[in-house]
């Protein structure tokens, strides 16, 4: 089943879940489909290693396919388990515990996207969607959230409260914000490797979809659209595990602390970033619809101002950044 003909009943059950009223159904209850999708390709080829290798930190894990001799894997069949969370109707993808390659491998990774190495992840449920507009407004309407510092979008002054516009992402939402709906939804923000692995699966592509190069087939980006898409537009461009969106269209929030050097020093054993940054920064992942392709590879790494702690309620300081491209998706233990 290709993962094209599967979304239409994702986007039905959220346009039910934001018309309907909201039933509280125990996780016990939850129940967990498996859907046979076939994978993506895995990266058709590495483009290469920055050209100052030589002076990688240690430990950097080389590719060890040289594309000009080794043909691609050929795609393989995997089960892609997905569940509806009973509060939001979010479709949350199971992600198997496993190690993966987390960090740059590209001729244009940063320098904080170094060392590149392999890390080791518990089994989680990851939302296969960014949390909409529709999604936003229930827990608002339950008391949990309260409403995106604007109601506007990029290029829309009538976006957040507008039917038109249920099923796009939420935007204007700070990280407190994120936190909290996540919390609501009996979820949590994701650590940035939880969000690494979704994006990215078990082998070291750039993209989510591989390696071909982006273009609005795959990502809204470069300000293609010029303004958000409805969630899960871009079937082409998901993730080894059907996740959706993950390059592009809004920029998303996850729980770490931004560090550039903490690749170096992180366990590697579920790693959740710092303790703290420096002005309290925290990591944004994906890119948004006004990046270009080089700040949408799934290793980007973007540091956002946070929340700072013990300033005036309701100050600049105390609320942190809030932008027309980021948004956010949850995660949730196995």
């Amino acid at each position: 089943m290709r993962m094209k003909k599967i979304l239409p009943a994702f986007i039905l059950l959220l346009i039910l879940s934001a018309c309907g009223g909201q039933t509280v159904t125990p996780a016990s209850e939850w129940t967990a489909t498996p859907l046979p999708v076939p994978s993506l390709p895995p990266a058709a080829s590495f483009s290469g290693l920055p050209s100052n290798s030589s002076e990688l930190p240690p430990n950097t894990i080389l590719p060890t396919r040289n594309p000009k001799t080794s043909p691609p894997p050929a795609p393989t069949e995997t089960a892609v388990t997905i569940r509806f969370s009973p509060i939001d109707g979010m479709p949350q993808v199971f992600i198997p515990a496993g190690t993966f390659f987390m960090g740059g491998f590209d001729v244009r990774a940063a320098p904080d996207e170094f060392p590149n190495r392999q890390v080791t992840l518990d089994a989680y449920w990851m939302d296969q969607l960014e949390v909409t507009n529709a999604m936003y407004q229930l827990c608002v309407s339950a008391g949990g959230c309260t409403p995106p510092q604007k109601p506007a979008s990029q290029r829309r002054d009538d976006y957040y409260n507008n039917p038109e516009f249920k099923d796009y992402p939420v935007v204007y939402v700070t990280w407190e914000q994120a936190k909290a709906y996540c919390e609501w939804a009996g979820r949590r923000l994701p650590s940035e490797a939880e969000w690494e692995r979704a994006a990215r699966g078990n082998d070291m592509r750039t993209f989510p979809w591989g390696e071909d190069k982006p273009d609005y087939r795959f990502a809204n980006f470069n300000f293609i659209v010029k303004d958000t898409s409805r969630v899960g537009t871009y079937s082409l461009g998901a993730s080894p595990f059907g996740i959706f969106d993950m390059a592009g269209n809004v920029a998303e929030w996850t729980n770490d602390f931004y560090s550039s050097g903490y690749y170096a020093i992180g366990e590697l054993t579920n790693p959740l970033g710092p303790l703290t940054s420096t002005n309290y920064l925290r990591v944004v992942r994906g890119g948004s619809l006004g990046d270009a392709e080089v700040n949408i590879r799934i290793s980007k790494r973007s540091a956002v101002q946070g929340p700072i702690p013990n300033t005036l309620p309701g100050s600049p300081e105390s609320l942190g950044a809030f932008s027309p491209r980021i948004g956010f998706r949850c995660a949730q233990d196995e």
